[in-house]
């Protein structure tokens, strides 16, 4: 294996990793693949022996020479056959996917021999599969649904398979942070830390992907915009549809889709109604494809009774104008800079939403019938999900110091708006 560069963030090993590393290697033949060596030249593990739970003590703080990840190698772990076992079973069993996938079946099944597993993604995954069951089927199912994306958009082979890669790839940077942040779902959790550490897992994942593997920068940069919304709402960056990749369009399209397919009972036309909620926040050419295949599934059925559903309709709209006017008075009382840049992306993604919500007509209650409740109560509950996230982002932009008095109002806020959605 030829050495590579090392990075401050792969100095030392990550406890985090290192964990479902070691769990894995219980069950799994996982070896040295070289000489590990600490920066002092003392040799920490020999080249061919088993990974035991001896290593951890080993390397506990010590920075290494070579990245740990680029030092160790699944012997029986994750290959190209193992992909394409799963993806047949996606393709094949009835599930929420099987609309999209049937019909590009023989391109993916083509896209998935064609992925190249690099050892350090070999490791990892291999490692997922054992230790971290749901996560691996997430990135199989991601994989699964960008390939198809890309299929049906009629790109070539190699489109295909680079597509299908980045959605193998795109949560790797999870497996770096504290498992009981990464199981969070965005936009739900009260923990302003675990959001946090939520936000700079597509950071941490370009960077193994830069640093430590070969792969394509075109990879590395879509795994860095997975979270990104073309309309400037996502994260880490808030980028807009000019500064986003392809592969970083269509990577957000798939993870905002499985994120509603995980909702109990959801299919496909759940998933296309929950994107289409606020516009532009997505491609629109590969919204159609998803779309196209939403119509084969069951009609959307509402949970709600139809006054029900108009009385929850006009409390979010009365929500809505609430968090606007307040903000807006928040803004005039305070002028603390922290407090202010917070202010102003609440103010952005509040906007978006009454875009989104104007645009869907659900403020016309009267409009309403039996026909569209389901729809629109699908739309109502995605556009709850951003506001949660809304009122975390203010928080986190706003950062940890702010003084007492800018601190307490802000909590106020924040406070008011997550009882008006809870």
């Amino acid at each position: 294996m030829p050495p590579h560069k090392v990075s401050e963030h792969f100095a030392t090993a990550n406890p985090h990793a290192l964990s479902v590393i070691l769990e894995a290697s219980e069950t799994r033949s996982i070896i040295a693949a070289c000489d590990i060596f600490d920066i002092q030249g003392i040799k920490l593990w020999a080249r061919h022996r088993p990974v035991s739970r001896d290593l951890q003590q080993r390397l506990m703080d010590r920075a290494l020479s070579q990245p740990l990840e680029t030092c160790l190698l699944a012997e029986d772990g994750v290959s190209t056959r193992t992909l394409a076992l799963a993806l047949r079973d996606l393709v094949q069993n009835p599930g929420p996917l099987q609309a999209l996938l049937k019909p590009q079946a023989s391109a993916l099944l083509q896209g998935v021999m064609a992925i190249r597993l690099h050892p350090v993604v070999q490791l990892l995954f291999s490692a997922v599969e054992t230790s971290q069951a749901p996560r691996f089927a997430h990135a199989i199912e991601a994989m699964a649904m960008a390939g198809a994306l890309m299929a049906a958009r009629e790109g070539d082979a190699k489109q295909v398979a680079q597509a299908m890669t980045v959605g193998l790839l795109h949560d790797v940077g999870e497996m770096y942070i504290d498992p009981a942040h990464g199981e969070a779902e965005i936009g739900q959790t009260a923990d302003v830390e675990t959001y946090r550490q939520l936000l700079v897992h597509p950071h941490i994942g370009q960077l193994l992907i830069t640093q430590l593997t070969d792969y394509p920068k075109d990879v590395a940069r879509g795994v860095a915009e997975h979270h990104e919304r073309m309309d400037g709402s996502g994260f880490p960056h808030r980028l807009e549809g000019s500064q986003m990749s392809t592969l970083g369009k269509l990577l957000s399209t798939v993870e905002a889709a499985l994120a509603a397919l995980r909702q109990p009972g959801a299919n496909l036309q759940h998933a296309s109604v929950v994107l289409r909620a606020v516009p532009g926040e997505f491609c629109d050419h590969l919204l159609g494809p998803l779309a196209a295949a939403a119509r084969a599934e069951p009609a959307l059925q509402a949970r709600r009774s139809l006054p029900e559903l108009q009385a929850h309709l006009a409390a979010f709209d009365a929500t809505l104008d609430d968090a606007l006017a307040r903000l807006e008075d928040l803004l005039r009382r305070h002028n603390n800079a922290s407090l202010q840049e917070a202010g102003e992306l609440a103010r952005h993604l509040l906007t978006k939403l009454r875009g989104g919500w104007n645009e869907s007509g659900l403020w016309c209650l009267q409009a309403i019938g039996s026909e569209q409740a389901a729809e629109a109560e699908a739309v109502q509950a995605a556009l709850v999900t951003r506001l949660h996230a809304i009122e975390r982002a203010a928080r986190l932009s706003a950062g940890p110091l702010l003084p007492p008095d800018e601190d307490e109002a802000l909590g106020e806020w924040c406070q008011r708006l997550a009882e008006k959605t809870a």
